[in-house]
C-alpha cells in the first residue's frame, strides 16, 4: 500500500525538524481503515501513543468519540487518526490537532474529497433548524477544508480506492540548527531546585516556573498567576514543574481541570521533578495511563493531587496552592470559586478549541483583576511540543480561523455611524474573501465568551444563519450573527410543548417548553445570536446603528427580532435603549458565562407585538416570586436592570384593597413594618422599578433601589442587606426602607386612577395623620 511508504516518508520529513505532518486517506471507509492499520503496523509507534477518534472503537489503542475529543486537551500523542465518514465536527478537529507531538502524524480518514463538500452528514444535521431540512445545509466549510488540504504544505493525500498518491506532502525542510540546552548557569535561580529550571526547554518556561516561587510564602498575601499560550508552548509542563517544586517545599498543591486525563502533562512533570516513578497502568489494554490522578507525594509531606472542577466548592479551602489547567474550558462560575484560594494559578490557551471559548478572557479576567489577588500574567510564545512554524499548526489555524482577529485599531479608528456601510455578506462571499471572513469571525471571537470552531461552520453552512456587518473603508467594525427561528407547524409546536428539543429555535423553545406558550413557535423572527463592535470604536452608537439597519431590512419579513444573552446591567441597558423589552430570565446560571440569561424581544408585526406583550406581562407578574426564590443570588444592579428593561405597559397592577394600602402607608409614614406582610409591597416596588417614574418628591437613591431589590423582592435578611449596602445597623436599614417608600406611596398610592378612590383617600389621610404627629 502506498499509504505506508507515504506515512514513513512524512515521518522522516518531519522528525529532524520536530514538525508534524497530516495524512489524508480519502475514499471508501473500510479501505481507509485497512490502510490505517497497515500504516500503524509499519510505524514504530506504541499503542499508548496512538488515539483513534471516530464513531466506533475498532483499533487496539485509545479511543475517543468526536464529542469527547476535548478530553485530549493537555495530552500528547505521536499518532491521532480521526474518522470523518459519518461526521466531521470542527470542535473535534481543533482538539486533536494540538495533541499531536512534534515528529508525529495526524491521519484524516475521509470520504472522496471531490464529493465530500456536497455530502450531508450527521454534523450537518445539527445545522439544519426546523422547518428547514438538512438538504438545505451548504458545504462551504468542507469545501474550504478540502481546498486547504490540497494545497497546504505538509499534507499528503492517498486515494485508498485505487491506492494512488495524490500528494506526497513532503516539504524537504532544511535542517534546523541544534540549540544548546540551557545550562544551570543560564537558568533562573531562586528557592526552587536547580533541577526544576534545568528541566525547562525555553526561557519562557523558566520565567513561568520562577513566577510560582512566591507561592512558598503564604504570609505575603493573595496571589494569582496567569500563564497564557497557544497550544504546545509548554504551559502545562511549566505548571507541573512548579507544582513539583512547591510539593518538595512541603506544600499541598491541588490541580484541577475539566477532567483528570487532561492534566497528564502536569502530573508527569511533577513526578519527574520529585523523582517518583510513573504509576502502573490500571488498564493496559486501553494504552493509556488510567491512574494519572494518583497524587505525587514528597518526603517533606507535600503533595500534588487532582481535584475535580465540578465540585470545587467542596475542596477549595483545603490546599495551599491551586493550579487550574486549561482554564478556558471551565465555566466562569467555577473559575470564580477558585478565587477563594489565596494562591492560585491559571494555565489557559489563547488560540485553539479551548482558546476560542473565551470565557476566561472575556468574562473572567475582569473579575480576577477586581479580586484581592496580586496578579502576574505571563505569555509563553516559543513552541515546545513541536517546532515554530509547524505547517500543521498553520493549517489548523487557517482552516478553523483559530487566530482570526478584527482589523487593527488604526484602520477603523475614525469609524462613525455616518462613515460606515451596511453589508449583507453571504457565505459564498465570505469563503471567497479570506480577509473579510477573518475580520468578521475574529470580531465575533474576541467579543464573546463562547465562540467555537463549530460556529465557523454554522456561519458558513447553516441555512437559517446569516451575518450583517458595518464596514469602514472595507474593514469590519461591527457584526451581527442572526438566526431565523419559528414558523413551525402545529405538530412540531406540539412536540416542543411536550418537551422535545427542536434544533435552532432557541427563543420559541424557551417560550414554549418553559413558559408554556404552545403558539409561540408559530411566529417567525430573527434571533440576534451575537452582536459585537470593534473595541476601538465602542460607545459611538455603532451597535445601535447596526440594530436599526437590521430592523429596517427585516421588519416586513418577520414578526419579531430578539436575543438571549448573559444578563449584565450594561448589556440590558444597551438592549433597552434599542427598544428590546425583557420577557424572561433563566433560573439557572449559564455554565460557561456564570451569568443568568435574559431574553429580550422587539416586535415588528401585530403577531410579534402580541407575543411580546403577553410574555412581558407574565414576566412582570412572576418576577417577585422568582427573585425571592431561584434568583435570590442575582446581584441587585442586574435585577434592577432587568426590571427596567420590562416594557412599562407590562407593569403589574397596584393593590386596590384598603387594608393593603394601610400596611404600605403605615410602613412608609408611620410605625408599620414591611415584615408583617411583604406581599402588598411587591407590586408597588416592581411597578416603580419597571417604570422609574419622575416623582414629585426626592427620588430614591441608587442604594435605596438596591434595598428594594435585596429586601423587598429577594427577601434577604436585614443584617445581610445592611452589611452589603453599607448601613450602620439593621435598624438603620429598616428605617431607610420606610423613608424610601414615602415618595413611591405619594406617587402611586394617592392616584385614584391607579388604586381606586377609597384606597387613595385612605393613603392621603394616613399621610396627613402621621405628618401632623
Amino acid at each position: 500500500m502506498h499509504s505506508v511508504s507515504v506515512a514513513k516518508a512524512l515521518r522522516t520529513d518531519a522528525k529532524p525538524v520536530d514538525e508534524r505532518r497530516l495524512l489524508v486517506l480519502t475514499g471508501d471507509r473500510e479501505a481507509g481503515y485497512r490502510h490505517l492499520e497497515a500504516v500503524l503496523d509499519a510505524l514504530s509507534v506504541s499503542i499508548g501513543d496512538t488515539t483513534l477518534v471516530g464513531p466506533e472503537d475498532r483499533l487496539r489503542c485509545e479511543y475517543r468519540s468526536q464529542s469527547t475529543a476535548n478530553r485530549l486537551l493537555g495530552t500528547t500523542r505521536e499518532v491521532i487518526a480521526i474518522d470523518t465518514h459519518q461526521a466531521l465536527r470542527p470542535n473535534a478537529l481543533g482538539s486533536v490537532v494540538g495533541a499531536v507531538d512534534g515528529g508525529g502524524l495526524l491521519v484524516l480518514i475521509a470520504p472522496p474529497l471531490d464529493d465530500w463538500p456536497e455530502t450531508r452528514d450527521a454534523f450537518d444535521e445539527t445545522l439544519a433548524a426546523p422547518p428547514v431540512a438538512v438538504e438545505s445545509v451548504t458545504g462551504h466549510f468542507r469545501r474550504r477544508l478540502v481546498e486547504t488540504l490540497r494545497r497546504h504544505p505538509g499534507i499528503a493525500i492517498v486515494d485508498v480506492d485505487d491506492d494512488r498518491v495524490r500528494r506526497d506532502g513532503l516539504i524537504h525542510p532544511a535542517p534546523r540548527l541544534e540549540v544548546e540546552p540551557s545550562q544551570p548557569s543560564d537558568a533562573v535561580t531562586g528557592d526552587f531546585p536547580d533541577t526544576a529550571y534545568e528541566a525547562c526547554l525555553t526561557a519562557d518556561q523558566r520565567e513561568a516556573v520562577a513566577a510560582f516561587e512566591p507561592f512558598r510564602d503564604a504570609d505575603v498575601g493573595s496571589r494569582a498567576i496567569v500563564l497564557e499560550a497557544d497550544r504546545g508552548r509548554g504551559k502545562s509542563s511549566a505548571a507541573g514543574l512548579a507544582a513539583g517544586a512547591l510539593a518538595l517545599s512541603g506544600l499541598d498543591v491541588a490541580v484541577t481541570a475539566q477532567s483528570a486525563d487532561g492534566c497528564g502533562e502536569v502530573f508527569a512533570r511533577a513526578r519527574e521533578l520529585v523523582g517518583e516513578s510513573e504509576p502502573e497502568e490500571t488498564d493496559p489494554s486501553s494504552g493509556r495511563d488510567a491512574s494519572e490522578a494518583i497524587p505525587v507525594r514528597t518526603d517533606t509531606g507535600g503533595r500534588v493531587r487532582f481535584e475535580p472542577a465540578s465540585n470545587v466548592d467542596a475542596w477549595i479551602d483545603e490546599p495551599d496552592v491551586v493550579i487550574v489547567d486549561e482554564a478556558a474550558t471551565l465555566p466562569v462560575s467555577i473559575l470564580e470559586t477558585t478565587l477563594a484560594a489565596d494562591q492560585v494559578a491559571y494555565a489557559t490557551t489563547v488560540h485553539g478549541y479551548e482558546g476560542t471559548g473565551r470565557g476566561f478572557a472575556v468574562r473572567f479576567r475582569d473579575r480576577l483583576d477586581d479580586a484581592p489577588h496580586d496578579v502576574t500574567a505571563l505569555s509563553l510564545v516559543e513552541p515546545i511540543r513541536y517546532a515554530a512554524g509547524d505547517p500543521i499548526e498553520t493549517w489548523a489555524f487557517r482552516v478553523l480561523a483559530l487566530d482570526a482577529g478584527p482589523p487593527v485599531d488604526p484602520l477603523v479608528a475614525d469609524a462613525t455611524p455616518e462613515s460606515v456601510t451596511y453589508e449583507r455578506p453571504d457565505p459564498e462571499t465570505l469563503v471567497g474573501d479570506e480577509h473579510r471572513l477573518r475580520e468578521t469571525f475574529g470580531l465575533l471571537v474576541l467579543a464573546h465568551y463562547r465562540t467555537e470552531p463549530t460556529d465557523l461552520a454554522r456561519l458558513l453552512d447553516a441555512p437559517n444563519v446569516t451575518v450583517r456587518t458595518l464596514e469602514h473603508d472595507g474593514h469590519v467594525v461591527a457584526v451581527a450573527l442572526l438566526a431565523r427561528e419559528g414558523g413551525l407547524d402545529a405538530e412540531t409546536r406540539a412536540e416542543m410543548y411536550e418537551g422535545a428539543r427542536i434544533r435552532g429555535n432557541m427563543l420559541p423553545d424557551v417560550l414554549t417548553s418553559q413558559l408554556r406558550d404552545e403558539s409561540a413557535g408559530e411566529t417567525v423572527g430573527y434571533r440576534i445570536v451575537r452582536i459585537a463592535t470593534h473595541h476601538a470604536v465602542r460607545s459611538r452608537g455603532l451597535g445601535s446603528h447596526l440594530l436599526a439597519k437590521i430592523h429596517e431590512e427585516c421588519a416586513d419579513d418577520v414578526d419579531w427580532l430578539g436575543s438571549g444573552f448573559g444578563a449584565t446591567p450594561d448589556l440590558l441597558r444597551f438592549w433597552q435603549r434599542n427598544d428590546y423589552g425583557a420577557i424572561h430570565t433563566s433560573t439557572t446560571r449559564n455554565d460557561r458565562s456564570g451569568a443568568y440569561s435574559a431574553i429580550v424581544l422587539h416586535p415588528t408585526s401585530d403577531a410579534g407585538r402580541s407575543l411580546r406583550d403577553r410574555h412581558a406581562r407574565r414576566f412582570a407578574a412572576r418576577v417577585p416570586a422568582v427573585l425571592g426564590d431561584a434568583l435570590g443570588d442575582l446581584d441587585a444592579d442586574t435585577a434592577r436592570a432587568i426590571l427596567r428593561s420590562i416594557p412599562t405597559d407590562a407593569a403589574p397592577p397596584l393593590p386596590h384593597d384598603e387594608h393593603d394600602w394601610r400596611l404600605i402607608a403605615g410602613a412608609a409614614y408611620g410605625p408599620g413594618l414591611f415584615d408583617v406582610d411583604p406581599g402588598p409591597f411587591r407590586p408597588v416596588l416592581v411597578r416603580y422599578l419597571i417604570e422609574q417614574p419622575t416623582l414629585d418628591t426626592a427620588v430614591p437613591s441608587t442604594r435605596a433601589d438596591r434595598l428594594f431589590v435585596r429586601r423587598g423582592l429577594q427577601a434577604r435578611p436585614w443584617p445581610e442587606v445592611a452589611a452589603e449596602l453599607g448601613y450602620h445597623s439593621p435598624g438603620q436599614c429598616m428605617r431607610s426602607f420606610g423613608d424610601a417608600l414615602c415618595p413611591l406611596v405619594d406617587h402611586y398610592g394617592t392616584d385614584s386612577t391607579l388604586v381606586g378612590d377609597a384606597a387613595a383617600h385612605l393613603v392621603r389621610d394616613l399621610r396627613d395623620r402621621f405628618h401632623d404627629e
